[in-house]
């Protein structure tokens, strides 16, 4: 199992792709409608990825005794 340090890791360097792929979905929204389409997508599914590995890597709730 990984550890919350490569799990961080991997977070960002998700969150620095999923970024990237944002911006180039901005970027050509107005010249190529398809491959914005596309970016917005693989966006979508990092984000999805990204959530997941959110909820794996979160804190344990305390217990009030």
């Amino acid at each position: 199992m990984k550890t919350s340090l490569e799990i961080k890791s991997h977070q960002l360097k998700l969150q620095k792709r999923y970024k990237q792929l944002i911006e180039q979905a901005y970027n050509v929204r107005q010249t190529d409608h398809a491959l914005s389409d596309i970016s917005e997508y693989k966006a979508i599914k990092l984000l999805h990825k990204l959530n997941r590995l959110k909820y794996l890597n979160r804190e344990p709730i305390k217990r009030l005794n």
